[in-house]
């Protein structure tokens, strides 16, 4: 699994999200603080599909945008450059060979959060895509 986060994360590295939001990009959480844009991916389900003549990990990631920006051009942005990052493209993954990245669905919200300056609308949009890889 680090191979796969790996990956992921040099999928990231210098991509228009990355610089959508500073480079601020976390895995499981972000830090208490955060500026906001930012970027929070996790794992939320693997499921190994062996066969007979490979090992296949079919893995779920989320990808989580942030943004308390009061329009709606900060958050469609990142969700745009995100499609053009994985949407049907492949990761380079030591050890394995990605299969499939395909995005699940996405996921809408909006949160009151505390921030410094008081309280704020927060957009969260929650991707999920499905990374089918094999190993070796």
């Amino acid at each position: 699994m680090n191979n796969l986060l790996a990956a992921i994360v040099d999928k990231f590295a210098n991509s228009a999200l990355y610089n959508d939001v500073g480079g601020r990009i976390y895995l499981d959480e972000a830090p208490q603080g955060t500026e906001f844009p930012y970027v929070v991916f996790r794992i939320v389900a693997a499921t190994p599909e062996n066969t007979f003549k490979e090992d296949i990990e079919d893995v779920l990631i989320q990808i989580s945008l942030f943004s308390i920006s009061a329009g709606a051009t900060e958050i469609t942005t990142m969700y745009s450059d995100l499609q053009t990052l994985l949407d049907r493209q492949t990761l380079t993954i030591t050890g394995g060979v990605c299969v499939n990245l395909l995005r699940q669905g996405l996921v809408t919200m909006i949160d009151d959060i505390t921030t410094p300056a008081g309280t704020a609308s927060c957009k969260h949009w929650a991707a999920d895509y499905s990374v089918m890889y094999q190993t070796a």
